[in-house]
Protein backbone atom coordinates (compact mmCIF):
# COMPACT_ATOMS: atom_id res chain seq x y z
CA UNK A 1 0.00 0.00 0.00
CA UNK A 2 1.33 3.17 -1.09
CA UNK A 3 0.31 5.86 1.67
CA UNK A 4 3.02 8.36 1.61
CA UNK A 5 3.42 11.80 0.75
CA UNK A 6 -0.54 12.37 1.70
CA UNK A 7 -2.53 13.29 4.71
CA UNK A 8 -4.28 10.45 6.41
CA UNK A 9 -7.79 12.58 5.86
CA UNK A 10 -6.39 12.53 2.04
CA UNK A 11 -5.98 9.09 1.90
CA UNK A 12 -8.97 8.36 3.30
CA UNK A 13 -10.98 10.44 0.68
CA UNK A 14 -8.82 8.65 -1.67
CA UNK A 15 -10.29 5.32 -0.04
CA UNK A 16 -13.76 5.60 0.07
CA UNK A 17 -15.09 7.69 -2.71
CA UNK A 18 -14.32 4.71 -4.89
CA UNK A 19 -15.67 2.05 -2.50
CA UNK A 20 -18.71 4.23 -1.94
CA UNK A 21 -18.85 4.55 -6.04
CA UNK A 22 -18.21 0.62 -6.68
CA UNK A 23 -21.17 0.15 -3.55
CA UNK A 24 -23.70 2.15 -5.36
CA UNK A 25 -22.89 0.44 -8.87
CA UNK A 26 -23.79 -3.18 -7.48
CA UNK A 27 -26.33 -1.64 -5.70
CA UNK A 28 -27.38 -0.51 -9.43
CA UNK A 29 -27.36 -4.36 -10.82
CA UNK A 30 -30.32 -5.56 -9.51
CA UNK A 31 -32.54 -1.81 -9.59
CA UNK A 32 -31.54 -1.76 -13.60
CA UNK A 33 -32.87 -5.63 -13.83
CA UNK A 34 -35.90 -4.45 -12.33
CA UNK A 35 -36.34 -1.22 -14.34
CA UNK A 36 -35.94 -3.06 -17.60
CA UNK A 37 -38.24 -5.85 -16.50
CA UNK A 38 -40.86 -3.94 -14.94
CA UNK A 39 -41.05 -1.71 -18.49
CA UNK A 40 -40.52 -4.76 -20.58
CA UNK A 41 -41.89 -7.43 -18.91
CA UNK A 42 -44.45 -6.98 -16.13
CA UNK A 43 -44.99 -6.51 -12.58
CA UNK A 44 -44.74 -9.95 -11.46
CA UNK A 45 -41.75 -10.20 -13.15
CA UNK A 46 -40.20 -7.23 -11.25
CA UNK A 47 -41.37 -9.04 -8.24
CA UNK A 48 -39.66 -12.54 -9.25
CA UNK A 49 -36.70 -10.43 -9.10
CA UNK A 50 -37.12 -9.08 -5.53
CA UNK A 51 -37.57 -12.74 -4.57
CA UNK A 52 -34.47 -13.60 -5.84
CA UNK A 53 -32.50 -11.20 -4.70
CA UNK A 54 -31.54 -12.62 -1.72
CA UNK A 55 -29.77 -15.35 -3.53
CA UNK A 56 -27.73 -12.82 -5.36
CA UNK A 57 -27.28 -11.18 -1.93
CA UNK A 58 -25.95 -14.27 -0.66
CA UNK A 59 -23.39 -14.60 -3.23
CA UNK A 60 -22.20 -11.45 -2.60
CA UNK A 61 -22.36 -11.74 0.86
CA UNK A 62 -20.15 -15.37 0.77
CA UNK A 63 -17.85 -12.85 -1.60
CA UNK A 64 -17.70 -10.19 1.11
CA UNK A 65 -16.76 -12.71 3.81
CA UNK A 66 -13.65 -13.71 2.23
CA UNK A 67 -12.79 -10.61 0.56
CA UNK A 68 -12.74 -8.41 3.83
CA UNK A 69 -11.47 -11.27 6.02
CA UNK A 70 -8.57 -11.83 3.59
CA UNK A 71 -8.08 -7.93 3.04
CA UNK A 72 -7.84 -7.53 6.83
CA UNK A 73 -5.33 -10.06 6.93
CA UNK A 74 -3.24 -8.72 3.97
CA UNK A 75 -3.23 -5.18 5.01
CA UNK A 76 -1.87 -6.45 8.90
CA UNK A 77 0.55 -8.32 6.70
CA UNK A 78 1.76 -5.17 4.48
CA UNK A 79 1.73 -2.98 7.00
CA UNK A 80 4.46 -5.50 8.70
CA UNK A 81 6.46 -5.82 5.63
CA UNK A 82 5.46 -9.70 5.26
CA UNK A 83 4.68 -9.47 1.66
CA UNK A 84 5.50 -12.65 0.25
CA UNK A 85 3.08 -14.08 3.23
CA UNK A 86 0.60 -11.22 2.33
CA UNK A 87 0.28 -13.38 -1.23
CA UNK A 88 0.14 -16.66 -0.32
CA UNK A 89 -3.22 -15.21 1.79
CA UNK A 90 -4.87 -13.76 -1.10
CA UNK A 91 -4.15 -16.63 -3.85
CA UNK A 92 -5.88 -19.24 -1.10
CA UNK A 93 -8.82 -16.68 -0.51
CA UNK A 94 -9.25 -17.10 -3.95
CA UNK A 95 -8.99 -20.86 -4.86
CA UNK A 96 -11.47 -21.17 -1.85
CA UNK A 97 -14.18 -18.76 -3.18
CA UNK A 98 -13.79 -21.07 -6.75
CA UNK A 99 -14.42 -24.38 -4.71
CA UNK A 100 -16.94 -22.62 -2.97
CA UNK A 101 -18.99 -21.23 -6.10
CA UNK A 102 -19.10 -24.26 -8.18
CA UNK A 103 -20.40 -26.01 -4.86
CA UNK A 104 -23.27 -23.49 -4.66
CA UNK A 105 -24.15 -23.40 -8.59
CA UNK A 106 -24.49 -27.54 -8.51
CA UNK A 107 -27.13 -27.13 -5.97
CA UNK A 108 -28.80 -24.63 -6.85
CA UNK A 109 -29.39 -26.24 -10.84
CA UNK A 110 -30.40 -29.30 -9.37
CA UNK A 111 -33.37 -27.82 -7.22
CA UNK A 112 -34.31 -24.94 -8.57
CA UNK A 113 -38.22 -25.70 -8.13
CA UNK A 114 -37.74 -26.52 -4.47
CA UNK A 115 -35.59 -23.00 -4.27
CA UNK A 116 -38.10 -20.72 -6.04
CA UNK A 117 -40.93 -22.21 -3.73
CA UNK A 118 -38.17 -21.36 -0.53
CA UNK A 119 -37.52 -17.50 -1.96
CA UNK A 120 -41.07 -17.31 -1.50
CA UNK A 121 -43.14 -17.53 -4.77
CA UNK A 122 -46.77 -17.46 -3.98
CA UNK A 123 -48.01 -18.82 -7.04
CA UNK A 124 -47.12 -20.57 -10.02
CA UNK A 125 -46.76 -17.53 -12.59
CA UNK A 126 -44.17 -16.06 -9.93
CA UNK A 127 -42.24 -19.26 -9.75
CA UNK A 128 -41.40 -19.90 -13.01
CA UNK A 129 -40.39 -16.01 -13.34
CA UNK A 130 -37.99 -16.52 -10.61
CA UNK A 131 -36.50 -20.43 -12.16
CA UNK A 132 -35.99 -18.21 -15.43
CA UNK A 133 -34.12 -15.87 -13.29
CA UNK A 134 -31.95 -17.62 -11.40
CA UNK A 135 -31.16 -20.33 -13.83
CA UNK A 136 -28.98 -17.78 -15.54
CA UNK A 137 -27.66 -16.45 -12.40
CA UNK A 138 -26.44 -19.77 -10.77
CA UNK A 139 -24.28 -20.72 -12.96
CA UNK A 140 -21.78 -17.55 -13.17
CA UNK A 141 -21.73 -17.86 -9.03
CA UNK A 142 -18.13 -17.86 -9.46
CA UNK A 143 -18.24 -14.46 -11.53
CA UNK A 144 -20.37 -12.98 -8.82
CA UNK A 145 -18.16 -14.29 -5.77
CA UNK A 146 -14.42 -13.43 -7.37
CA UNK A 147 -15.71 -9.90 -8.94
CA UNK A 148 -16.30 -8.75 -5.24
CA UNK A 149 -13.24 -9.92 -3.70
CA UNK A 150 -11.04 -8.82 -6.44
CA UNK A 151 -12.30 -5.41 -5.86
CA UNK A 152 -11.64 -5.25 -2.25
CA UNK A 153 -8.51 -6.89 -2.58
CA UNK A 154 -7.62 -4.75 -5.34
CA UNK A 155 -7.87 -1.08 -3.10
CA UNK A 156 -5.53 -3.31 -0.30
CA UNK A 157 -3.17 -3.97 -3.18
CA UNK A 158 -3.64 0.33 -3.25
CA UNK A 159 -5.30 0.41 -6.99
CA UNK A 160 -9.03 2.40 -5.38
CA UNK A 161 -9.65 4.24 -8.46
CA UNK A 162 -8.82 1.23 -10.68
CA UNK A 163 -11.30 -0.54 -8.81
CA UNK A 164 -14.07 1.75 -9.13
CA UNK A 165 -13.45 1.91 -12.99
CA UNK A 166 -13.74 -1.59 -13.70
CA UNK A 167 -16.95 -1.58 -11.55
CA UNK A 168 -18.50 1.18 -13.21
CA UNK A 169 -17.41 -0.19 -16.62
CA UNK A 170 -19.18 -3.75 -15.51
CA UNK A 171 -22.18 -1.42 -14.50
CA UNK A 172 -22.17 0.20 -17.93
CA UNK A 173 -22.22 -2.84 -20.02
CA UNK A 174 -24.95 -4.65 -17.62
CA UNK A 175 -27.36 -1.57 -18.73
CA UNK A 176 -26.35 -2.01 -22.16
CA UNK A 177 -26.97 -5.44 -22.24
CA UNK A 178 -30.03 -5.54 -20.33
CA UNK A 179 -31.62 -3.05 -22.77
CA UNK A 180 -30.32 -5.07 -25.56
CA UNK A 181 -31.74 -8.61 -24.29
CA UNK A 182 -34.87 -7.23 -22.65
CA UNK A 183 -36.22 -4.11 -24.90
CA UNK A 184 -34.83 -5.54 -28.24
CA UNK A 185 -34.76 -8.95 -28.67
CA UNK A 186 -37.68 -9.32 -26.00
CA UNK A 187 -35.48 -12.56 -24.20
CA UNK A 188 -37.76 -10.94 -21.27
CA UNK A 189 -36.35 -11.60 -17.25
CA UNK A 190 -34.14 -14.53 -18.37
CA UNK A 191 -32.93 -11.61 -20.68
CA UNK A 192 -31.85 -9.66 -17.62
CA UNK A 193 -30.36 -12.11 -15.66
CA UNK A 194 -27.79 -13.46 -18.66
CA UNK A 195 -26.96 -9.57 -18.89
CA UNK A 196 -25.76 -9.07 -15.03
CA UNK A 197 -24.06 -12.30 -15.59
CA UNK A 198 -22.09 -11.90 -18.73
CA UNK A 199 -21.03 -8.28 -17.68
CA UNK A 200 -19.38 -9.75 -13.81
CA UNK A 201 -17.97 -11.99 -16.32
CA UNK A 202 -15.73 -9.23 -18.16
CA UNK A 203 -14.53 -7.65 -15.39
CA UNK A 204 -13.03 -10.56 -13.98
CA UNK A 205 -10.86 -10.53 -16.68
CA UNK A 206 -10.16 -7.05 -16.12
CA UNK A 207 -9.28 -7.65 -12.68
CA UNK A 208 -7.05 -11.33 -13.72
CA UNK A 209 -5.14 -9.03 -15.90
CA UNK A 210 -4.11 -6.62 -12.82
CA UNK A 211 -3.01 -9.12 -10.23
CA UNK A 212 -1.37 -11.30 -13.34
CA UNK A 213 0.76 -8.58 -14.89
CA UNK A 214 2.60 -7.96 -11.44
CA UNK A 215 2.05 -4.11 -11.44
CA UNK A 216 0.92 -4.09 -7.68
CA UNK A 217 1.99 -5.72 -4.53
CA UNK A 218 -0.59 -8.56 -4.29
CA UNK A 219 -0.13 -11.72 -6.79
CA UNK A 220 -1.10 -15.34 -7.11
CA UNK A 221 1.69 -17.54 -5.67
CA UNK A 222 2.19 -20.60 -4.76
CA UNK A 223 0.67 -21.62 -1.14
CA UNK A 224 0.10 -24.15 1.58
CA UNK A 225 -3.39 -24.66 2.56
CA UNK A 226 -3.61 -22.97 6.41
CA UNK A 227 -6.71 -23.91 8.05
CA UNK A 228 -5.38 -21.38 10.84
CA UNK A 229 -5.76 -18.68 8.38
CA UNK A 230 -9.25 -19.49 6.83
CA UNK A 231 -10.12 -19.76 10.31
CA UNK A 232 -8.83 -16.36 11.11
CA UNK A 233 -10.06 -15.04 7.64
CA UNK A 234 -13.70 -16.18 8.40
CA UNK A 235 -13.71 -14.90 11.63
CA UNK A 236 -12.68 -11.62 10.94
CA UNK A 237 -14.61 -11.46 7.42
CA UNK A 238 -18.02 -12.78 9.43
CA UNK A 239 -19.75 -9.87 10.36
CA UNK A 240 -19.11 -8.22 7.20
CA UNK A 241 -20.77 -10.99 5.26
CA UNK A 242 -23.76 -10.82 7.80
CA UNK A 243 -23.80 -7.27 7.07
CA UNK A 244 -24.34 -8.21 3.12
CA UNK A 245 -26.12 -11.13 3.85
CA UNK A 246 -29.22 -9.12 5.70
CA UNK A 247 -30.10 -7.05 2.58
CA UNK A 248 -30.66 -10.49 1.43
CA UNK A 249 -32.69 -11.81 4.78
CA UNK A 250 -34.44 -8.73 5.47
CA UNK A 251 -35.88 -9.03 2.03
CA UNK A 252 -36.92 -12.12 2.32
CA UNK A 253 -38.08 -11.75 5.49
CA UNK A 254 -40.10 -8.48 4.40
CA UNK A 255 -41.17 -10.92 1.44
CA UNK A 256 -43.07 -13.18 3.60
CA UNK A 257 -44.31 -10.83 6.45
CA UNK A 258 -46.28 -8.37 3.45
CA UNK A 259 -47.93 -11.59 1.83
CA UNK A 260 -48.83 -12.33 5.17
CA UNK A 261 -50.34 -9.06 6.51
CA UNK A 262 -50.78 -7.24 3.00
CA UNK A 263 -51.03 -8.04 -0.67
CA UNK A 264 -48.96 -8.77 -3.10
CA UNK A 265 -49.07 -5.07 -4.53
CA UNK A 266 -47.05 -4.18 -1.55
CA UNK A 267 -44.67 -6.75 -2.66
CA UNK A 268 -43.86 -3.88 -5.93
CA UNK A 269 -43.93 -1.02 -3.24
CA UNK A 270 -41.40 -3.22 -1.39
CA UNK A 271 -39.28 -4.07 -4.39
CA UNK A 272 -38.77 -0.50 -4.79
CA UNK A 273 -38.10 0.97 -1.34
CA UNK A 274 -35.56 -2.54 -0.98
CA UNK A 275 -33.39 -1.07 -3.91
CA UNK A 276 -32.99 2.43 -2.09
CA UNK A 277 -32.17 0.57 0.98
CA UNK A 278 -29.80 -0.92 -0.79
CA UNK A 279 -28.10 1.87 -1.87
CA UNK A 280 -28.27 3.87 1.45
CA UNK A 281 -26.84 0.39 3.43
CA UNK A 282 -24.07 0.05 0.95
CA UNK A 283 -23.04 3.60 0.63
CA UNK A 284 -22.67 2.70 4.92
CA UNK A 285 -20.83 -0.23 3.22
CA UNK A 286 -18.75 1.13 1.57
CA UNK A 287 -16.78 3.72 3.88
CA UNK A 288 -16.77 0.97 6.23
CA UNK A 289 -15.07 -0.96 3.77
CA UNK A 290 -12.99 1.95 2.03
CA UNK A 291 -11.37 2.92 5.87
CA UNK A 292 -10.51 -0.82 6.79
CA UNK A 293 -7.48 -1.59 4.88
CA UNK A 294 -6.00 1.77 5.64
CA UNK A 295 -7.02 0.74 9.62
CA UNK A 296 -5.99 -2.46 9.76
CA UNK A 297 -2.43 -1.64 7.76
CA UNK A 298 -1.57 1.11 10.54
CA UNK A 299 -3.05 -1.30 13.39
CA UNK A 300 0.06 -3.53 11.96
CA UNK A 301 2.14 -0.99 12.40
CA UNK A 302 0.81 -0.22 16.34
CA UNK A 303 0.01 3.42 15.18
CA UNK A 304 -2.71 4.22 17.58
CA UNK A 305 -3.32 8.06 17.37
CA UNK A 306 -4.57 7.26 12.90
CA UNK A 307 -6.75 4.26 13.87
CA UNK A 308 -8.10 6.95 16.17
CA UNK A 309 -8.46 9.88 13.36
CA UNK A 310 -9.68 7.38 10.45
CA UNK A 311 -12.74 5.53 12.80
CA UNK A 312 -13.59 9.57 13.84
CA UNK A 313 -13.90 10.00 10.05
CA UNK A 314 -15.53 6.96 9.15
CA UNK A 315 -18.42 8.51 11.98
CA UNK A 316 -18.74 11.46 10.63
CA UNK A 317 -18.80 10.36 6.41
CA UNK A 318 -21.49 7.70 7.55
CA UNK A 319 -23.70 10.11 9.89
CA UNK A 320 -23.28 12.79 6.30
CA UNK A 321 -24.09 10.54 3.84
CA UNK A 322 -26.93 8.81 5.83
CA UNK A 323 -28.56 12.21 6.95
CA UNK A 324 -28.26 13.40 2.96
CA UNK A 325 -30.38 10.27 1.83
CA UNK A 326 -33.45 10.54 3.93
CA UNK A 327 -33.32 13.90 3.52
CA UNK A 328 -33.00 13.33 0.04
CA UNK A 329 -36.07 9.95 -0.18
CA UNK A 330 -38.37 12.33 1.90
CA UNK A 331 -38.33 14.53 -0.40
CA UNK A 332 -38.26 12.41 -3.47
CA UNK A 333 -39.79 9.47 -2.74
CA UNK A 334 -42.75 10.25 -5.46
CA UNK A 335 -40.34 11.19 -8.27
CA UNK A 336 -38.52 7.88 -7.41
CA UNK A 337 -41.34 5.40 -6.92
CA UNK A 338 -42.74 7.11 -10.70
CA UNK A 339 -39.77 5.33 -12.71
CA UNK A 340 -41.23 1.74 -11.37
CA UNK A 341 -44.95 2.27 -11.78
CA UNK A 342 -46.85 3.79 -14.12
CA UNK A 343 -49.53 6.69 -14.02
CA UNK A 344 -52.39 3.80 -14.51
CA UNK A 345 -51.73 2.15 -10.71
CA UNK A 346 -52.12 5.93 -8.85
CA UNK A 347 -53.83 3.98 -5.43
CA UNK A 348 -50.61 1.47 -5.77
CA UNK A 349 -48.05 4.75 -6.61
CA UNK A 350 -49.78 6.62 -3.30
CA UNK A 351 -49.35 3.42 -0.93
CA UNK A 352 -45.36 3.76 -1.63
CA UNK A 353 -44.75 6.93 -1.26
CA UNK A 354 -46.39 6.74 2.38
CA UNK A 355 -44.26 3.37 2.82
CA UNK A 356 -41.30 4.92 1.54
CA UNK A 357 -41.33 8.00 3.59
CA UNK A 358 -41.69 5.94 6.98
CA UNK A 359 -39.32 3.14 5.84
CA UNK A 360 -36.50 5.94 5.65
CA UNK A 361 -36.43 7.19 8.95
CA UNK A 362 -34.09 4.33 9.41
CA UNK A 363 -31.68 5.64 7.20
CA UNK A 364 -30.63 8.22 10.21
CA UNK A 365 -29.27 5.48 12.48
CA UNK A 366 -27.93 3.06 10.17
CA UNK A 367 -24.20 4.78 9.07
CA UNK A 368 -23.10 4.49 12.49
CA UNK A 369 -24.03 0.95 13.35
CA UNK A 370 -22.16 0.19 10.53
CA UNK A 371 -19.23 2.57 10.64
CA UNK A 372 -18.68 0.90 13.94
CA UNK A 373 -18.74 -2.64 13.03
CA UNK A 374 -16.63 -1.84 10.37
CA UNK A 375 -13.85 -0.35 12.47
CA UNK A 376 -14.30 -3.72 14.82
CA UNK A 377 -13.21 -5.91 12.09
CA UNK A 378 -10.36 -3.66 11.22
CA UNK A 379 -8.82 -4.33 14.32
CA UNK A 380 -9.89 -8.21 14.85
CA UNK A 381 -12.48 -7.54 17.36
CA UNK A 382 -14.93 -10.35 15.51
CA UNK A 383 -17.10 -10.89 18.37
CA UNK A 384 -17.92 -7.35 18.89
CA UNK A 385 -18.35 -6.50 14.71
CA UNK A 386 -20.17 -9.87 14.85
CA UNK A 387 -22.86 -9.00 17.39
CA UNK A 388 -23.57 -5.47 15.70
CA UNK A 389 -24.20 -7.43 12.47
CA UNK A 390 -26.19 -10.16 13.32
CA UNK A 391 -28.24 -7.83 15.51
CA UNK A 392 -28.93 -5.07 12.89
CA UNK A 393 -29.21 -7.52 9.94
CA UNK A 394 -31.12 -10.76 11.85
CA UNK A 395 -32.14 -10.76 14.98
CA UNK A 396 -33.50 -7.45 15.82
CA UNK A 397 -34.97 -7.02 12.46
CA UNK A 398 -37.07 -10.07 12.95
CA UNK A 399 -37.76 -9.42 15.94
CA UNK A 400 -39.26 -5.99 15.53
CA UNK A 401 -40.97 -6.98 12.39
CA UNK A 402 -42.95 -9.64 14.57
CA UNK A 403 -43.64 -6.90 17.50
CA UNK A 404 -44.42 -4.47 15.10
CA UNK A 405 -46.56 -6.31 13.16
CA UNK A 406 -48.49 -7.75 16.13
CA UNK A 407 -49.69 -4.28 17.36
CA UNK A 408 -49.97 -2.62 14.29
CA UNK A 409 -50.90 -5.31 11.65
CA UNK A 410 -50.28 -4.30 8.02
CA UNK A 411 -48.82 -0.94 9.27
CA UNK A 412 -46.29 -1.50 11.68
CA UNK A 413 -43.88 -3.33 8.85
CA UNK A 414 -42.93 -0.21 7.36
CA UNK A 415 -41.67 1.29 10.77
CA UNK A 416 -40.07 -2.04 11.38
CA UNK A 417 -36.61 -0.84 10.26
CA UNK A 418 -36.94 2.13 11.98
CA UNK A 419 -37.32 0.57 15.73
CA UNK A 420 -34.69 -2.08 14.72
CA UNK A 421 -31.80 0.55 14.23
CA UNK A 422 -32.59 2.13 17.72
CA UNK A 423 -32.55 -1.02 19.61
CA UNK A 424 -28.88 -1.69 17.86
CA UNK A 425 -27.81 1.55 18.33
CA UNK A 426 -27.94 1.07 22.29
CA UNK A 427 -26.24 -2.19 21.49
CA UNK A 428 -23.88 -0.30 19.46
CA UNK A 429 -23.06 2.07 21.95
CA UNK A 430 -22.68 -0.18 24.91
CA UNK A 431 -19.92 -2.15 22.76
CA UNK A 432 -18.08 0.83 21.99
CA UNK A 433 -17.98 2.05 25.16
CA UNK A 434 -17.12 -0.86 26.75
CA UNK A 435 -14.14 -1.25 24.02
CA UNK A 436 -12.90 2.70 24.57
CA UNK A 437 -12.45 1.71 28.12
CA UNK A 438 -11.13 -1.78 28.27
CA UNK A 439 -9.16 -2.59 25.35
CA UNK A 440 -5.06 -2.65 25.51
CA UNK A 441 -4.80 -1.17 21.93
CA UNK A 442 -7.09 1.45 22.10
CA UNK A 443 -5.39 2.41 25.70
CA UNK A 444 -1.86 2.18 25.32
CA UNK A 445 -1.43 5.82 24.92
CA UNK A 446 -2.91 8.88 27.10
CA UNK A 447 -6.61 8.72 26.94
CA UNK A 448 -8.42 11.27 24.40
CA UNK A 449 -11.96 11.35 23.28
CA UNK A 450 -12.60 9.42 19.40
CA UNK A 451 -13.92 12.21 18.34
CA UNK A 452 -10.80 14.91 19.00
CA UNK A 453 -8.64 14.08 16.53
CA UNK A 454 -4.70 15.06 17.37
CA UNK A 455 -3.34 17.32 14.92
CA UNK A 456 -0.30 14.51 14.36
CA UNK A 457 -2.85 12.28 13.41
CA UNK A 458 -3.74 13.67 10.17
CA UNK A 459 0.25 14.13 8.67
Amino acid sequence: MNLDGKSLKGNFIRYIIPSILAQWVYSLYSMVDGMFVAKGVNEIALTAVNLSYPFVAFLFALSLLFAVGASTIVSILLGENHHQRACEVFTQNIVLQVIFSLVIALLVMLNRESFARFLGAPNQQTADYVIQYITWIAPFSCVYLLSYSFEILLKTDGYPKKATLIVILGAVENCILDWFFVMVLHKGIQGAAFATSLSQATVIILYLHHFLSGKGVLSFKRFKPDFGILVRQVRNGFSSGVTEMSSGMVTFLFNQVILMYLTQDALVSYTIISYVNNIVVLSATGIAQGAQPLISYYYGQKSLDKCKSLFRYSLVAAGVVCTVSFAACFTLARGIVDIFIGPELQALRDSSVTAFRIFAASFLLVGFNIAVSGYFTSVERAAEALVISAGRGLVLMAGCLIVMTGIFGGAGIWWSPLVSETACLAVTGLLLLIYCRKDAFWNQKERFEVFRTPKSAVR
